[in-house]
């Protein structure tokens, strides 16, 4: 498991992926943040991935953790392989 991806769910739909870091960009620099989308509408799935460049700053952004982000209470949590795997997979075949 990598424990520096997170999973962030609840995210309010209108989110996009610069919101995203700049939210959890306080607790250490990010390799990349992605917020899941749909595939044809290009929606919002109100879940999304940060991954940063340290365990430590992974484990600190888990204080936003039932925060509010434009009114919803997101959830935080270390991302599971299974969960980032099935991501991937829809995210690479997106133009399909």
């Amino acid at each position: 498991m990598n424990k520096q991806k997170i999973y962030v769910g609840n995210l309010p739909y209108r989110t996009d992926d610069q919101e995203l870091q700049e939210t959890f960009a306080q607790f250490g620099e990010i390799e990349e943040a992605v917020v899941i989308r749909y595939r044809k509408s290009g929606r919002s799935k109100g879940y999304g991935f940060v991954t940063f460049t340290t365990e430590d700053a992974a484990e600190n952004a888990l204080k936003l953790d039932g925060e509010e982000l434009q009114g919803r209470r997101m959830f935080v949590k270390i991302a599971h392989q299974e969960e980032t795997q099935q991501d991937e997979f829809v995210n690479e075949h997106h133009d399909s």
